[in-house]
Formats: C-alpha cells, sequence, structure tokens
C-alpha cells in the first residue's frame, strides 16, 4: 500500500498536468507491478457538456485493446486441447471454408495475415450488432489476399473469426461475450471488462470526443476493413445497442483496474494472485514475432504494423503507440484514438491507458501514453 501510495503521489500531478493542457479530457491509469497494484489514478471529466468527472468505476471505449482480451479467449481453448493454432478455422466453423478460404488457419487469424479483413459491404451499425449474421457474412466471403502471404489487419473481421471459433470449440457453447465473463473477467477479478455493457453500466460510461483524430477518405483497403458507416468514432459506438452487443475486435468497454488485471496476468507469466489462465511457457512465446512481421500493412497504409504470432502487439519501437512500453518483449495492443494497455514480461509491470479524448499523435515527446509509461517507469 506504502508503494501505491508513493507512486500515486508522482503521477496523479502527471494526469492533472495532461488535462490542463487540454492533452486529455478525462483520464484514469492503473498499473500492476507483479502480484502488486501500484498505480491507480484518474482526473478530468468522463462527460465535458454535464462536468461529469472521472472517477475509479468510469468506463471508456477502448476499442481495439478488446483484440488482446479476445485473443486470449483462443490461448485458453488452445491451452484445454481444444483448438489447434495450425488447424484450418474450417474444422472448427465449416462454412468458412467458402470462397477459397480453407487453408485459413487459426494462427494466419491470430497473425493479421490470413487475408480475410474485408467487412461485408451491406453492414450497418444495426447488423454489426447481430453476431449470425456477421459470422455468416464473414464466411461467405473471400479474402483479399492468399492465407500466410503478407500483413493484412483485420481491423474489424478479427473479432467475429476468433470469436466464433471460441464458441464453436466452447463446450458450453457460450455466447462469446459470456466466454470472455466466464473464463477471463471474472476469474481474475476484473469486473468491469466487457464485450458488451449490461443496462446498469450505461451511467457509468465516458463521453468521447474525436475532434483530434485523422478520418480516412473512402477508396482504399483500410476503408474496406473499417467502413465509415461503422467507424471507430463516437457515432456508432455510442449508441445504446451497440454498447450492449459483442463486438470483439473493437467494442470493448472498460476501465482502467479491470483492464490493468488482465495485463497482470500476461506480465506475471499467465497468472495473477493464484489464478493461472495460461502456462507460463506458452505467455512466454507470445513475444515471438509473426510472419511478415516488416511487412508494410495496406489496411495502415502502407506502415509497419509490430505485431506479435499471437494477437498482440509488441512494443518498445520509438514510434506511439507501441513506444509506451519501452520494451520489444513487452505485449500491448492499442485502440483507436489513444487507448493502450501492456504487460512487459521483464519488469513485471502492467499499465492499463483509458481516456476519452481520441488523438493521433506521431511524436512520443506528446504522446500521453509515452509520457506516463516513462513516468511510472522513473518512479519505479
Amino acid at each position: 500500500m506504502a508503494h501505491s501510495n508513493r507512486l500515486n503521489a508522482v503521477i496523479q500531478p502527471v494526469l492533472d498536468r495532461l488535462v490542463a493542457d487540454g492533452r486529455e479530457i478525462g483520464i484514469q491509469i492503473c498499473a500492476w507491478q507483479g502480484e502488486e497494484q501500484i498505480v491507480d489514478c484518474w482526473a478530468g471529466l468522463a462527460d465535458a457538456a454535464s462536468g461529469r468527472p472521472v472517477d475509479a468505476d468510469t468506463l471508456f471505449n477502448v476499442y481495439s485493446v478488446s483484440k488482446a482480451v479476445s485473443a486470449t479467449a483462443v490461448h485458453i481453448q488452445v491451452e484445454r486441447g481444444l483448438i489447434d493454432y495450425d488447424a484450418p478455422v474450417a474444422d472448427y466453423w465449416p462454412d468458412f471454408a467458402a470462397a477459397g478460404k480453407g487453408d485459413v488457419t487459426v494462427r494466419h487469424v491470430l497473425s493479421h495475415v490470413s487475408g480475410v479483413l474485408r467487412m461485408p459491404p451491406d453492414v450497418t451499425p444495426e447488423l454489426m450488432t447481430n453476431w449470425d449474421w456477421m459470422c455468416r457474412r464473414i464466411a461467405e466471403m473471400p479474402g483479399v489476399y492468399p492465407a500466410g502471404s503478407r500483413s493484412s489487419y483485420q481491423s474489424m473481421t478479427f473479432g467475429w473469426l476468433v470469436g466464433e471459433i471460441v464458441r464453436r470449440t466452447d463446450p458450453k457453447r457460450r455466447p462469446f461475450g459470456q466466454f470472455v465473463r466466464e473464463e477471463i473477467a471474472e476469474p481474475l477479478g476484473a469486473t468491469d471488462l466487457w464485450l458488451g455493457i449490461p443496462d446498469a453500466a450505461e451511467p457509468r460510461v465516458a463521453t468521447l470526443d474525436a475532434v483530434a483524430v485523422y478520418v480516412a477518405p473512402d477508396g482504399n483497403l483500410m476503408r474496406e476493413a473499417q467502413p465509415k458507416i461503422v467507424d471507430l468514432m463516437p457515432d456508432p459506438f455510442e449508441r445504446p445497442y451497440v454498447r450492449r452487443a459483442c463486438i470483439p475486435a473493437v467494442g470493448g468497454i472498460f476501465n482502467a483496474r479491470s483492464e490493468a488485471r488482465f495485463w497482470a496476468m500476461l506480465a506475471n507469466g499467465g497468472q495473477l494472485n493464484g489464478v493461472r489462465l495460461l502456462s507460463e511457457e506458452r505467455v512466454r512465446s507470445f513475444a515471438a514475432p509473426r510472419p511478415h512481421f516488416e511487412d508494410a500493412d495496406p489496411v495502415f497504409f502502407g506502415m509497419v504494423v509490430p505485431i506479435g504470432w499471437a494477437g498482440y502487439w509488441l512494443g518498445g519501437a520509438e514510434t506511439p503507440p507501441v513506444a509506451a512500453p519501452r520494451n520489444m518483449r513487452a505485449l500491448c495492443h492499442p485502440g483507436m484514438g489513444g487507448s493502450i494497455g501492456w504487460a512487459d514480461p521483464d519488469s513485471k509491470l502492467a499499465v492499463a491507458f483509458c481516456h476519452n479524448r481520441m488523438f493521433d499523435t506521431r511524436d512520443i515527446t506528446q504522446d500521453s501514453r509515452t509520457i506516463i509509461g516513462d513516468a511510472i517507469r522513473a518512479a519505479l
């Protein structure tokens, strides 16, 4: 507790300054080192219009940080002998073999080299919340690239791909959101790790501000992977029916306390406070780069995306967002607009960064995530 009090006294002024400078509106930071929570701070407004302040229980849209949790569900099923990484997806989901996708493996999906990146062109926000419709349409469509041939970031499809594999291999056939709740969130005590919030949580969700985010035009592969009608923006993701749906790649609504417990499990080799979800050997393997690690990804307009083979990004490069962990062996996942969480297996440091002022940052000296990560490490 003394450790936590000391670090909070260091980190709280950093958050207050980021809010006062206008870089953040509302923000939460929670960090663990080993088995101890060492930072638990928040600042600013959950809703600028009403003046509602952020508190420990405020919930935030974290967008693609959700992918890390969803990928972990696959690894749990592998641990149980229910999924083989190198098996074709169609072994578990026969309809998926349509349109030439029979050779796409689970490992291809986790590594973002499956080629199955396009959202259905007829998707709407309403249809995006219909699990069976989304899975049926993804199964019907051909891939953009041959399986395993190149980096092809599955911005939104990743969630239904991994989620349906898990759902079909779950002996109880639970909906994916329920699986995550019962097999990841509840065992870790991460009570606010939601893929689909209950009605009672709605008043706690922070209001997003996307003024500082670049919105790409149509006519490119990114827009096929992430169509404007379901873009990762306040609308549609603040619609009540979208918040209540399980959208596993980008629909997570978390708070920092719960998210930090998830990353702490990974930082501690698959367990936290006596609860083991994954073997230490398996978690250690996650830091290996995927095939095509150096590829320019067309979904990211030719940027190199530092993704490991297991569904997590690898931290430590000198550019946001992955600079924040400062270690190439760290597992992390950024989300649209600046959210991130990471787990450093060397220092056993886990950090969750939740906020509502969405931004694009290219300069790490101006990047809130990196500033806060550096402050925590310096204090340690």
